[in-house]
């Protein structure tokens, strides 16, 4: 299969160390804004084409399917086009600042026939498919999510501590994992979302805190803190507390309500959440199957941010 990659900064790296573990797959086109940097990142990683145009790539001969990890302005129109080119899409997350757009895309995505997914990877995480799985089974039920995303970003950088050429948002990005993990573990629609916030940034023109609540349908409920301002402990931690136990999940570890780790490490065939990401993606291409995360199955979260949008416009 040949695929091409558009973004090959700090998260693009992360899909390309991963397909470098999967069998049967070859990036045969890099795209990027600053060709320099995209032409080492493909020396790196043995890639034969560099362009700033996702046209030509999607053009180049035998393209099956794009992988998109560029900025998330971008994501909507970019991910129509590769639709367009009858070419299979993976958009990493966020789909869309927008609820239009996202359904635009989920539009484009039923006429079309096409896979397309998008990169909701705590879907993937083999500590949050262990609870998966139990609660599928009927071993545990939610009673509630409490979830904080921290980072400490007060300038416009990257995860490689470089400048942006694009802004991040707290709720259309960082808040949309949780909102459809929420609704991905319980199993139901998200009946109640709040969310206010803090002062926004005077250059970006974003909000730097936001705090959100959720209910599911048969009365489970959320409660998620995001901040840019916090220095440390930085990323997103879960906890779940369920009818029988209580679990933390701390990156790619999970723990119980003791503080004991439970081993995930057999869970799946990696416990590399972007690689089990990208090993979906390639075989709902080769199978021809819906793959879990697509456009169709993560749209409700959409719908909720934009609730989450207004609620927090109304409250301001």
């Amino acid at each position: 299969m040949k695929v091409v990659l558009a973004g090959a900064g700090a998260f693009g790296q992360k899909h390309l160390d991963a397909i470098r573990k999967i069998g049967g797959i070859e990036v045969v086109a890099l795209v990027g804004r600053d060709l320099e940097t995209t032409q080492a990142t493909a020396q790196k990683y043995g890639v034969p084409y560099v362009t700033g145009s996702l046209t030509e790539a999607l053009a180049r001969p035998g393209v099956n399917a794009a992988i998109l990890c560029t900025p998330t302005q971008m994501h909507a129109s970019q991910a129509l086009e590769c639709l367009r080119a009858r070419k299979h899409v993976q958009v990493e997350i966020p789909l869309a600042d927008t609820l239009a757009d996202a359904e635009a895309v989920a539009e484009a995505q039923r006429n079309s026939g096409l896979v397309c997914m998008v990169g909701h990877t705590r879907r993937f995480n083999p500590s949050h498919q262990w609870l998966h799985r139990r609660i599928v089974k009927g071993e545990l039920k939610i009673q509630q999510m409490d979830v904080q995303t921290y980072f400490f970003r007060r300038t416009n950088i990257n995860a490689l501590g470089q400048a942006r050429s694009w802004t991040d948002h707290l709720l259309w990005h960082h808040a949309a994992h949780t909102v459809d993990l929420f609704r991905y573990q319980t199993g139901e629609d998200v009946v109640v979302a709040r969310a206010i916030e803090g002062p926004r940034h005077p250059a970006l023109g974003i909000a730097m805190d936001m705090s959100i609540q959720l209910k599911s349908a048969s009365g489970a409920i959320c409660t998620l803190s995001l901040s840019f301002n916090n220095d440390g402990p930085l990323g997103t931690f879960f906890r779940y507390i369920c009818d029988y136990g209580t679990y933390v999940a701390r990156y790619d570890d999970l723990f119980n309500g003791k503080d004991e780790k439970i081993d995930v490490s057999n869970v799946d065939v990696s416990t590399n959440g972007i690689e089990l990401q990208d090993r979906e993606f390639f075989a709902a291409i080769q199978t021809g199957r819906e793959p879990n995360s697509s456009v169709a199955q993560v749209l409700p979260c959409y719908r909720t941010l934009q609730k989450l949008a207004l609620s927090a416009a109304a409250a301001s």
